[in-house]
């Protein structure tokens, strides 16, 4: 099937109920929100169809309300917010994969796991490793992890957001997804919490509502979208951006992700 260029969302927005739409690299690019993109949701909501945001956010659902707020998105746009880290602690919080962790992140995602922060220890004493990110001080450095967690594949690796890399404004950032990778490279088995998995969709479509997914990650947003059986559009001007230059590209980067799309968009448009 190849994919479409949508110029307009409202060309075909009345074949579906619901749309499931991602946050960073659709709705905003970590600095400033696409208007856009605020726009179409807004027609959508007028629209009476039902919209999720759902964003592969190592930390808690509450707080990427609070970013997005900052960011003077309106608050009658989040009703629906998931997150990878909340669908992660909700599990954690079972001591699904044991109860002791040692926390591989930068520490400003430490309120995602506030809840059972009395449980957290060290490398060497954990049941698990919650990965949500790079520690602050070691941002680009991949070597480290490499030798950090090399003695430790024998532990469970839980990943709380799948992505690899960000865009934050015209600057590129590893995510946790990216550490995974690494811990997987060296052996060992990783946990994801996030899109592509289909854990996280059951959360939020419902049986009777033909679904739309609007996301620009090819390997969690639209990967996650074929998962589940679900139209998609693929919007181009994201974290693949460098990559299609010329739309022409589109075809052979969806082959080379083993995705498809059934539309293609520069920037959500209504």
């Amino acid at each position: 099937m190849k994919t479409k260029k949508l110029e307009h969302l409202s060309k075909i927005f009345h074949e579906y109920d619901a749309f499931i739409v991602d946050l960073w690299g659709v709705m905003h690019n970590g600095i400033k929100l696409n208007a856009s993109a605020i726009n179409a949701v807004k027609k959508l909501e007028a629209n009476g169809k039902r919209v999720v945001f759902l964003s592969n956010a190592p930390r808690p659902t509450k707080k990427v309300v609070e970013f997005l707020k900052k960011m003077k998105m309106d608050e009658k746009l989040l009703k629906n917010v998931l997150t990878s880290g909340e669908a992660a602690m909700n599990s954690l919080k079972k001591n699904t994969f044991g109860e002791k962790f040692f926390h591989l992140g930068p520490q400003r995602d430490d309120s995602l796991f506030y809840d059972i922060k009395k449980n957290k220890t060290s490398l060497e004493k954990c049941n698990f490793i919650l990965c949500t990110g790079l520690f602050d001080e070691q941002e680009e450095n991949l070597k480290y992890y490499e030798e950090l967690l090399k003695k430790y594949t024998d532990k469970k690796f839980v990943c709380t957001n799948p992505d690899l890399v960000v865009h934050r404004g015209g600057e590129e950032e590893y995510c946790a997804g990216k550490i995974a990778e690494i811990f997987e490279n060296l052996g060992g088995e990783v946990i994801y919490f996030g899109k592509p998995h289909k854990e996280v969709y059951l959360s939020c479509l419902k049986a009777d509502q033909k679904t739309l997914v609007i996301g620009d990650n090819l390997k969690t947003d639209i990967k996650g979208a074929n998962n589940m059986g679900i139209d998609s559009i693929f919007i181009t001007e994201g974290v693949h951006k460098a990559k299609i230059f010329d739309e022409e590209l589109i075809e052979n980067l969806l082959k080379e992700y083993n995705v498809s799309s059934k539309y293609f968009q520069k920037e959500l448009t209504w």
